[in-house]
This record gives structure tokens, C-alpha cells and sequence, in this order.
């Protein structure tokens, strides 16, 4: 039996001419990756084990993002821990305010990942360098720790399931639609520590920003990896961002996939998850009138240039409506240089938005938009848990940049084509 693109990296990584499905293997990790959440309790795990330096200065990044700008007391404390350790260590790869951005923009823009790599991250949707044909996924804080020390991980590898893509999108329909669209098909188990493998001629439909947000949401269907045939496409990005030369590794004909999904991507429309988990997918045309109060474009999973530009065509020219907080989070510095010197971000002041420094914020209830009692917000983020962005009983609807700035534009839950 041949294996998977996964099986062979983890092989490669392993030293092993063959894995399978269940074996376990201990993988030598290219990057370890932490934040300012979780990186100080690896800190301190690393710490009590004695260890006095990392096992390779260049491949452990910190990225101060999800409350940097510091919002209180202990996230200054948390973000102090990580640049005393980092100091001292001389972390190569450290990034705090003015330098940071939201990490998983953040490093595929600096070239950290490229694809072949295995990477290791103390953060849930690590998994997003897969669309690089690179091996991520996340990690605790303690796994974190050990990456740190010996730059080693131990994982049971996944078996997986394909994803043949066929077709081309349809205009204003985005890869954010296509995995809420998969979400929806397959459940939040549905792929419950497998491994999703996207191949297929539809590829060539699906931009580097499309794959980075699939890749990012693979793990809301419960999967420990997601991961991209690499093309044209994915040379031209790593060869842009990142002066390591890229391994590629391509499934055997043979590989064993417990179930195969064709998905022509002309057929799926505007995707929307409703409360309370990623599964609950409906298309735009399936639903009435929705009324919001706050709409969030950014984050890991919808924060690049591509999710700005897309927003602001949408909006240009027009105004947020009354009573509806548009809140734009570029994912990284860079990328808001670019959509200031595009002219972006003067679109979105001029409709009404405001305009955030890079941070994760209010993704995860952290601030830059906490919703209040009852309060529904269309946002670009990756989870609508109960809870997530604040009040517990508050509403988060997931959906596109494009249906997120439609709808600020409308004040409900709306399709491009009706602000166009």
C-alpha cells in the first residue's frame, strides 16, 4: 500500500521508508511555534525539565498576537515572560508589536514554512500551513515545551480522507465558502484526527489565501491536519516569501484514503455557519432576514490582502449601516501597508468601518469587539461557539469576506449580489 502526502513527510521526518495509518513516530520538527497565550506555560514546562537553551534558535518562533497590543495587566505579564525567554535565548524569529502580525499570516508571509516541512504549533489551527504542502498541526503547551528542548514530537499518524476538487469557484464565492460548504457536509467529526488531503483541477480555481483558509478550518471538522497538492501556484508563493528550497511530496497512486469527496466548486454558493458550531451551514439563499449589530473582517483564517481587496470592492462607495459595527483587522503588518497604499483602508474609514492594528481580538473573545447580550455578528473568523466573541448569549454567524461586507452594508445576513 502507498501512503498519503502526510504519511510521507512524517516518514521523511521520522528517518523511515514507510508509515501507516495508527503507527507511532517520533518526527523531527522543522518549526515550533507559540503565542503569547500559550508560549508561557510551555516557558515554564521548559523550564522544569532543566533545559538551559533551545534545541535550534532559528526554528522556534514566537508571535506576540492574540492580546498584543497588551489589554491588561496579565496579558503585559504573559507577553514580558515570552520576550525575557526569547532574549535570552536568542530567539531568531521573535515578533512583538510593530513586527508581529496575526501568526498564521505572520509566518507563511516571513517564509518561515515552506513546503515538506513538519510543524508543530501551541495553537489550534497550525494546521493552516498545509496549504504550503507542508505537515502542521497543533500542539499543547507542554508538547510545545518538548519542541522546544529536543526538537522532536511524537504522533500517531493519521489516516485520511481525499478531497477532489473539480470545477472553478463562481464569481464573489471564496475558499472560505468551500470549507464551511465541507464543514457542512461532513460534520465537525467528520474528520476526527485524520488527515484532509486536497488535490484535484480545481486547484488551479483556488488562490494561496483560498487554500490558507481551508487549511486554517481544517481542524472544525476535528481533523489533525489539513494539507494541499502542491502546484504552480504554491512554488510561486514559497518561492516569494522564503529562500529555503521546498520539499515536494506527492501521494502515491496507491495511498489508502478511508473515503474519497468530489466537490465541484461551481456548485457551492455563499456559505453561512449559523450558531452555535461550524457545521450549521446554510447558503444566503436559503435564509430570511437576519438583522446584525457587528461585523469582523480579519483573522487568521480571512485577514490577508485578497479577504481586504475582495471587502473592499464590496463596499466602495457605500455606507455601513446605521445601528451595525464594521470592525477590518489587516492579518499583518505588511498586509496593512498594502491595503493602506492600495487604498483599502480609505475605503473602509470612508464607509464607516474602523480599522484595527494586526491581532487576533476579538476571534477569541479577547477584545477589539466583545459582543454583548443578544447582540449577532457576521464575522470572517473560524469558531461561533457559544461564547467565543463574548456575551454567552450572543450570536456568531461565519461567513466570507464578501458576505461579511455585504451584509455591514445592509445591516443583515446578505449575498454580495445584493449591495452590487
Amino acid at each position: 500500500m502507498g501512503m498519503t502526502m502526510t504519511q510521507k513527510i512524517l516518514a521523511a521526518h521520522a528517518g523511515l521508508d514507510k508509515v501507516e495509518a495508527g503507527q507511532l513516530v517520533l518526527v523531527d520538527l522543522d518549526l515550533v511555534l507559540g503565542n503569547d497565550i500559550t508560549s508561557p506555560v510551555a516557558i515554564k514546562a521548559f523550564q522544569q525539565m532543566g533545559r538551559e537553551t533551545v534545541f535550534d534558535k532559528e526554528k522556534v518562533t514566537m508571535v506576540m498576537d492574540h492580546f498584543a497590543p497588551n489589554k491588561d495587566i496579565k496579558a503585559a505579564q504573559q507577553c514580558m515572560m515570552c520576550r525575557d525567554f526569547c532574549g535570552e535565548q536568542e530567539i531568531t524569529n521573535f515578533y512583538d508589536v510593530g513586527q508581529m502580525g496575526i501568526e498564521h499570516a505572520l509566518l507563511p508571509e516571513k517564509g518561515l514554512v515552506v513546503s515538506g516541512d513538519a510543524v508543530i504549533g501551541a495553537d489550534s489551527h497550525t494546521c493552516t500551513y498545509g496549504a504550503l504542502g507542508a505537515f502542521s498541526t497543533g500542539v499543547g503547551s507542554t508538547d510545545m515545551a518538548c519542541g522546544m528542548a529536543i526538537g522532536k514530537a511524537w504522533f500517531k499518524v493519521p489516516a485520511a480522507l481525499k478531497f477532489e476538487l473539480k470545477g472553478k469557484l463562481r464569481p464573489y464565492v471564496s475558499g472560505k465558502d468551500v470549507i464551511l460548504h465541507i464543514i457542512g457536509m461532513i460534520g465537525v467529526d467528520g474528520a476526527l484526527y485524520k488527515s484532509m488531503e486536497f488535490v484535484g483541477d480545481g486547484l488551479a480555481s483556488l488562490t494561496m489565501a483560498d487554500r490558507l483558509c481551508m487549511a486554517n478550518m481544517a481542524i472544525e471538522a476535528g481533523a489533525k491536519n489539513g494539507i494541499f497538492a502542491v502546484d504552480e501556484i504554491t512554488k510561486a508563493y514559497v518561492k516569494a516569501h522564503s529562500d529555503r528550497e521546498p520539499v515536494v511530496y506527492e501521494a502515491d497512486a496507491d495511498a489508502v484514503y478511508e473515503k474519497t469527496y468530489v466537490i465541484d466548486l461551481s456548485e457551492i454558493g455563499h456559505t453561512v455557519a449559523f450558531p452555535h458550531l461550524p457545521e450549521n451551514t446554510k447558503t444566503t439563499d436559503e435564509i430570511g432576514d437576519i438583522p446584525i449589530q457587528q461585523v469582523v473582517i480579519g483573522s487568521c483564517t480571512n485577514g490577508r490582502l485578497e479577504d481586504l481587496e475582495a471587502a473592499a470592492k464590496i463596499m466602495q462607495g457605500k455606507k455601513v449601516a446605521k445601528g451595525v459595527r464594521c470592525i477590518v483587522i489587516p492579518a499583518t503588518q505588511n498586509i496593512y501597508l498594502e491595503a493602506m497604499e492600495k487604498g483599502y483602508l480609505k475605503t473602509f474609514i470612508e464607509c464607516g468601518a474602523v480599522v484595527s492594528t494586526p491581532t487576533c481580538g476579538p476571534c477569541l473573545g479577547g477584545y477589539m469587539g466583545i459582543l454583548a447580550e443578544g447582540e449577532r455578528a457576521v464575522a470572517t473568523t473560524n469558531r461561533n461557539f457559544v461564547g467565543r466573541m463574548g456575551h454567552v448569549d450572543s450570536e456568531i454567524y461565519l461567513a466570507s469576506p464578501e458576505v461579511a461586507a455585504a451584509s455591514a452594508i445592509t445591516g443583515k445576513i446578505s449575498a454580495p449580489e445584493e449591495v452590487l
